[in-house]
């Protein structure tokens, strides 16, 4: 049988019992069930390339890599599975206080893309790789400070997980409402979004990267250990930092000595046009997370880089058996996720991924420009690579917010059209007003045209 009548015939197949035991026992993640006692939950099941099918048979493009940014090079990838299918067998797993060949290799091959780091650590998601350098902060403000530098900044409107501890280093209010109380020790920033500016003036990158050194001060440079930033802030609206600011960042760090943890879990592994969103911006980071995009959903795996010399401050006394980073992640010790990172790695770069990425992202850009220059209720288009976004308004001059149910009005338009896009959702109140476009990198202009035109449409149903 063919891989097209495969599929048909896929989607032939009665899916009722599927729905009903969904809606009967699953806990669906970021969703109000009360609609389930009346209407199906959505059920996907097939992928191939850039599109998803239903359990109802519908076909949609996917605009969003599988919902929150992960699929990089789209669905169906054979060699992939395959990799992991003949790792499971030779040897599925072993914690990892032992090595294994792929996370060996993996760690290798990653490390070549990130000249100044040395080392990973292997978890299973971007809040768990996040709390890890959270911890090691933690341990290092004790084994080297004195208990001094234990605090963590963190950035407004940045996301950084779903853990009570991360969920404390998040700048979404209503990502954290109703999770209180939380982890002491983190500290808010300001965010970077000059279209809403929070100063006047020239250099607005300058100045918004200034407000960070400002807090430092106000709290005492010798009790901040740690600064964690995005390098395009994700969730919180996409928003690509104004000229200027990464340079000051990293000047203000080392002035301080307070180590740069970059937040690449959406950013990472090709999706901006480059290895890393911070490779953008010259910054040397002391520590790197990432996750969604490292195996592109084909298997679990999350990862904290380090430079060696925060390595070397666990070594410093071998005699003390509190010295290490007593640290474990289960499933980190799976091999099935450095070897589907592998062979993901390899795809972006045989097939030239990260050049389709800046190609394919510069069409976005010139497509939602259009579509400002056609539909007032676009305030700004902003992005790097692909991973893009639209900031809708309901007056232009004022960039007063659009209504947060008419952003929605348009993501499900566009639903029903066939093209799956993605908004800011219950993390700032009142500015949850970003469609968010984060296609796979294997994108073609076709896609990317036939995403932007089911915007159009959207755009003019619901605001005309």
């Amino acid at each position: 049988m063919s891989s097209s009548s495969s599929l048909t015939a896929d989607r032939s197949n009665d899916m009722s019992a599927v729905i009903e035991a969904d809606r009967a026992h699953v806990w669906h993640h970021l969703i109000q069930h009360k609609p389930f006692e009346t209407i199906d939950p959505r059920i996907i099941v097939e992928g191939k390339g850039m599109r998803v099918w239903d359990a109802t048979g519908k076909e949609h493009l996917d605009a969003v890599s599988g919902g929150v940014w992960t699929v990089n090079v789209g669905y169906g990838r054979v060699s992939i599975a395959d990799a992991v299918r003949d790792q499971l067998i030779k040897m599925n797993y072993f914690a990892n206080s032992a090595g294994s060949v792929p996370g060996a290799q993996f760690a290798e091959r990653l490390i070549s893309k990130m000249p100044g780091m040395s080392r990973v650590y292997y978890s299973n998601s971007g809040s768990e790789a996040n709390e890890k350098v959270f911890k090691m902060v933690r341990q290092i403000s004790h084994r080297h400070h004195g208990g001094r530098k234990s605090k963590i900044l963190y950035r407004e409107r940045d996301y950084h997980g779903t853990t009570i501890t991360t969920l404390s280093a998040g700048g979404q209010p209503q990502r954290v409402m109703q999770y209180g109380p939380l982890t002491p020790g983190f500290v808010e920033v300001p965010h970077c979004l000059e279209y809403r500016k929070q100063w006047d003036g020239p250099d607005y990158g300058l100045r918004a990267a200034d407000a960070i050194e400002e807090v430092i001060l106000r709290e005492g440079p010798d009790t901040i250990g740690a600064l964690c930033l995005e390098p395009i802030t994700a969730g919180g609206g996409v928003i690509v930092p104004p000229e200027g600011y990464w340079p000051r960042v990293q000047e203000i760090c080392r002035k301080y000595n307070i180590l740069l943890h970059i937040d690449e879990v959406v950013c990472g592994v090709g999706r901006t046009g480059a290895w890393f969103g911070y490779q953008h911006y010259g910054v040397e980071p002391d520590f790197v997370t990432m996750a969604k995009g490292v195996a592109s959903g084909y298997a679990a795996i999350s990862c904290t880089v380090t430079t060696e010399a925060v390595f070397e401050m666990f070594k410093d006394d071998p005699t003390d058996p509190m010295s290490y980073f007593r640290d474990i992640s289960t499933f980190g010790g799976c091999t099935s996720g450095p070897a589907a990172a592998l062979e993901n790695m390899r795809i972006i770069e045989d097939e030239g991924l990260i050049e389709n990425t800046n190609l394919m992202g510069a069409r976005v850009l010139d497509n939602l420009r259009a579509l400002q220059d056609k539909h007032r209720v676009i305030g700004q288009v902003r992005g790097k690579g692909l991973f893009c976004g639209a900031e809708l308004v309901a007056d232009r001059t004022t960039r007063e917010p659009a209504d947060e149910k008419k952003v929605a009005a348009v993501v499900a338009d566009c639903m029903a059209q066939g093209v799956i896009i993605g908004m800011t959702n219950r993390s700032l109140p009142g500015l949850n007003n970003t469609l968010c476009l984060s296609p796979a990198l294997i994108a073609t202009p076709d896609d990317i045209d036939e995403i932007t035109a089911a915007i159009d449409k959207a755009l003019t149903r619901v605001f005309s």
